[in-house]
This record gives C-alpha cells, structure tokens and sequence, in this order.
C-alpha cells in the first residue's frame, strides 16, 4: 500500500534538464524542490557541481544544497534523514514535495524509505579498507565485495571507494550484507506515494552535446578560477574528486594543457551520465519523457505536470 504524502521526482543524466523541469514542475504545482545531488550537498565548488542559481531557481525553495561542511562524514543514511525531514516539511506546507537530483542511490533509498543498518562506522578498519583500495585498486576489493554481496557489487564502480568500503566494512562488521539490510527494508509499508520522471533522450548524442556546451558555459562563468582557489584550501579532501575539479588539476599542475584538460573533462562527463542512466533504466517505477521527442520546453513540461497529476491523483 502507497504512503500517504504525495511525492514527485525528476531523474535522469547530468545535463538533461532535470533542474530546469523540476522548477517548472513546482512553479505549475504549487511545490518546492528537494535536491538530491550527493555533490551539491556541500559548501563551495557551485561552478564545478552545477548548483542551481538564484535565477534558475526561479523563487522556487530549494533543500539540501550547500549546507555541508566539506569535512563532514556525510553518508546516504544522513541524507535520507535530512531528506524525509524535508519532505514532511514541505507537505506540512500544503505544497508538492518536488525530489530532483542524478544520484540514483540516494533517490532510491529516499523513496523506496530503505531502512540502514545501524551499524556505528569502525575507525580502525575503515583506515584498513581504505589503505587496501589504495594499495590494490578499488577493482580488487569490489571483486571482494562481489563474493560476499554481490547484489550490491552490481550497482558499483571500481571507482566508487566511499560505497565499497562501507559495504565490506558493514559485512565484516555484522556479517549480514547491505543488500539483505534493504530486503528487510522492504517488509516496512510505502512512506510515500510517489511519481518519478526521467528526462531521455532517443539519440544519446544530443545528450553529449548538452553535456559538452554546458562544460564550455561552466569555462565561461569562471570555472578554472573556482578550482583553483578550492584546490588550494582542500587539497586533501575527497570533494576534489568531484567531475569538474579533478580533471581540470593536471592543467592547474601544468602537467596538460587547457584543450586537453578540457576535452578529458567533457569525455568523463558523459561517461558518468552513461552510468547514471545505467543505474536509472534499472528502475521500473521511472515513467520516461524523451525531450528529444517534443517540440519545446513547454511540451516536455506540459506531459510531465500531466503525468503527476494523474499518477498522484492532483
């Protein structure tokens, strides 16, 4: 049985027009936007993670972004946390709670009201684990979480050390794995009612060019300067990492030039909106509007507003 709040969501691939839609969406019905972007959480690197500005928020509330310190231990757990918390309050309001963001796991876990392990975070051993992925690769120790959970091995990258590391640190730990802890989740009832859009695109490439002309914008508005004066303060912190940072160090290093730097920066965006929509067309609740096939902005919106109000009943 569905939750009672009422929920909608846009997802899809960076670039796609989700923050955009999601405006939209709020501003038709009478909502306000939950951010759920496991980078824009944090204060800083607005350029870089493609915060939404002021205008493009459109005097619509936004939640959930840049209020994280970038030393705090943030997990999928706290978000949720914080992202109910949001919900409830919004609904509270009378307004539409609008879920926006392209990282898939904390949409799921948020909507789908996963319940995790409350298991406290083991200092010692989270140093091991993360001394083995430097020493091995983060290939070698996914194929270790791989024989003892492999559902969740599935969902991850060899690159994905934060996921990996909790997985083998939740299973050593408790010896049960995170994917029986959310098949256990799944005996609690619906916390919500929800309609979720995807924004595709039929022709992948006109997704790559959105992508491309949005890293030349980001060039524009100042991007370089932004890294380089959060590289200088946070060299050692793992938001560096982020695409739109990391790429652009080995030009502020001297070690490539701005074309190159530029044009790997590109080839990793794409790359991860190829592996956000991988993780996306794995979800059956997602109801795809393909943007590629409508005729304007007011199409795609218009058949999105229409979708949430017959799946919620508006």
């Amino acid at each position: 049985m569905s939750g009672g709040i009422k929920v909608a969501a846009v997802v899809g691939a960076t670039a796609s027009g989700k923050t955009a839609l999601a405006v939209e969406l709020a501003r038709r019905l009478n909502g306000e936007v939950i951010s759920a972007d496991s980078m824009q959480i944090y204060r800083g690197l607005s350029i870089a993670t493609a915060k939404p500005t002021a205008e493009e928020m459109n005097g619509i509330p936004h939640h959930l972004i840049d209020f994280a310190e970038l030393d705090e231990e943030f997990s999928v757990a706290r978000f949720c946390e914080l992202g109910h918390r949001a919900i409830e309050g919004v609904s509270a309001r009378g307004r539409l709670p609008i879920v926006c963001g392209g990282t898939g796991l904390y949409v799921d876990s948020l909507l789908n009201n996963i319940i995790f392990p409350d298991i406290p975070s083991d200092g010692a051993l989270r140093d091991r684990l993360n001394s083995e992925f430097d020493e091995h690769g983060g290939g070698a120790l996914l194929e270790r979480l791989r024989k003892a959970d492999p559902e969740t091995a599935e969902k991850l990258s060899p690159a994905d050390r934060k996921r990996i590391v909790r997985g083998l640190e939740v299973y050593e730990l408790s010896g049960t794995t995170l994917s029986e802890f959310n098949r256990r989740s799944r005996e609690f009832p619906d916390r919500y009612r929800s309609c979720i859009i995807g924004i595709g695109y039929r022709d992948r490439q006109k997704l790559y060019d959105r992508i491309n002309l949005r890293v030349d914008m980001m060039l524009r508005d100042g991007l370089i300067d932004e890294v380089k004066g959060f590289y200088s303060e946070n060299a050692g912190k793992t938001v560096v990492q982020a695409i739109g940072c990391k790429e652009l160090l080995p030009y502020l290093r001297g070690e490539q030039t701005l074309d190159e730097a530029v044009e790997k920066l590109k080839m990793e965006t794409r790359r991860f909106a190829k592996r956000q929509l991988t993780w996306f067309r794995r979800n059956d609740k997602i109801i795809w509007i393909y943007a590629d096939e409508c005729d304007s902005f007011a199409e795609l919106a218009a058949c999105a507003e229409n979708t949430v109000r017959s799946e919620l009943d508006l």
